[in-house]
């Protein structure tokens, strides 16, 4: 991991999607409680920013005292206070806190209680215990699956995506959370959860075991013409030394392919260090904090010679876009798809008097060149849906590759 000892590693996350809610791509945890996130990796930055203790015993930095809140944003004194408040009367704190952080107007602000944030911290590492499902809430309430994971117990089921989740263990789940739909599927690997689903207009249930289930963030393959293909699934905590190591390990003539598709985030500090593999130092990124302007460098040594193109596409999310926007901005990389998501948001953690933690909006990152990409996303330098990769290979080939 690239270290970068002044600089907080944020995860850019999306959470219960509202762009029509279509997604709430979370790539780690049973339906994916947080995926695509850009979160504090608080073994680079605790001591960095200062710290706090969480509920869960981890360190994290402390909130940046609350000078300039831009529209969009919560008041982190104001959610601390309704969170107190309610647990003074006896009533839910977390409840209470995101009631304040959904006036507010912070639509990717987020309150987890104590298992669902100590949940999704270990998450980062790519392994969860679960049944392999990502889940998406649409704007009605319903939640739906979004995406099964290969060869789980869901997978093994017969469950697909579209199918509407309605019960797990008798407990409804339409208007729940993301993350409280996860709390409900986490469990003890070889425990059963019952699942009461629809798909067109016929009622299914499925009783499943949990499993010790693991993603596997980056893969490499071979294409002809001297083509490897790097594919980063999300940045988990390790998977930007991956991409290094797969561009190192790379014969002289080789021409990329990053493919960032689907790819909803994930920390950032791997998200910099997998685009340093493609560039020499510089600047990867700006973000402000409460109008605090910081930066973020790529590392020395990467290879700025070998022809790259960045496959992109509607799940290109925060993290993933970063690195694309950055690639792209310093004549390194042709982006290639479908324009990308548009989460270009920074949260960070406040820890709350019941224990709870609000992941609160303060702020946005941009690319080098000065975009901000949240609200827009990065539109691709050539668009192409169906046939990207052949696009691609058209785009490496003009460069070279395989000549």
């Amino acid at each position: 991991m690239l270290g970068l000892p002044s600089i907080p590693a944020f995860c850019l996350r999306p959470r219960d999607l509202r762009r029509g809610a279509v997604l709430t791509l979370a790539f780690i945890a049973a339906v994916g409680t947080a995926a695509g996130t850009g979160c504090w990796d608080r073994a680079d930055a605790h001591g960095a920013a200062g710290s706090g203790l969480t509920a869960a015993g981890t360190q994290y930095p402390a909130a940046a005292p609350e000078t300039s809140r831009e529209p969009g944003t919560a008041d982190r004194e104001a959610v601390a206070r309704a969170a107190a408040e309610a647990v003074a009367e006896g009533k839910s704190g977390k409840k209470a806190a995101q009631e304040e952080v959904s006036r507010s107007g912070d639509r990717w602000g987020m309150v987890y209680d104590r298992g669902e944030y100590a949940a999704f911290t270990a998450d980062l590492d790519g392994r969860w215990t679960g049944v392999g499902l990502w889940t998406a809430r649409r704007p009605d309430g319903r939640i739906d699956v979004d995406r099964v994971q290969p060869d789980s117990p869901a997978a093994r089921a017969g469950l697909r995506a579209g199918d509407r989740l309605l019960s797990i263990d008798d407990h409804d789940v339409t208007g729940l959370s993301v993350a409280e739909v996860v709390t409900l599927l986490r469990g003890d690997a070889g425990t059963p959860v019952v699942l009461h689903l629809t798909r067109d207009g016929a009622d299914l249930t499925e009783t499943l075991r949990r499993e010790q289930l693991h993603t596997e963030s980056v893969t490499v393959r071979e294409l002809p013409g001297g083509i490897t293909v790097i594919k980063v699934a999300s940045f988990t905590r390790g998977s930007g030394e991956r991409v290094r190591a797969a561009v190192r390990a790379a014969p002289p003539g080789t021409g990329f392919m990053l493919d960032l598709r689907g790819n909803p985030g994930g920390l950032v500090t791997e998200a910099v260090t997998a685009a340093s593999a493609f560039l020499d130092g510089g600047l990867v990124a700006t973000y402000d904090v409460r109008g605090a302007q910081r930066a973020l460098y790529a590392g020395p040594g990467g290879d700025t010679a070998s022809p790259l193109v960045a496959l992109v596409d509607g799940g290109t999310m925060s993290a993933a876009e970063l690195v694309t926007g950055a690639l792209q901005d310093r004549g390194r990389a042709v982006a290639v798809g479908t324009r990308t998501f548009g989460k270009g948001s920074v949260q960070m953690p406040t820890q709350l008097p019941d224990g709870s933690v609000a992941e609160l909006t303060v702020g946005t990152y941009r690319t080098p060149a000065g975009r901000s990409l949240d609200g827009n996303g990065i539109t691709p330098d050539l668009a192409a849906g169906d046939g990207v990769e052949e696009r691609a290979r058209t785009v490496l080939g003009g460069l070279g590759v395989g000549s």
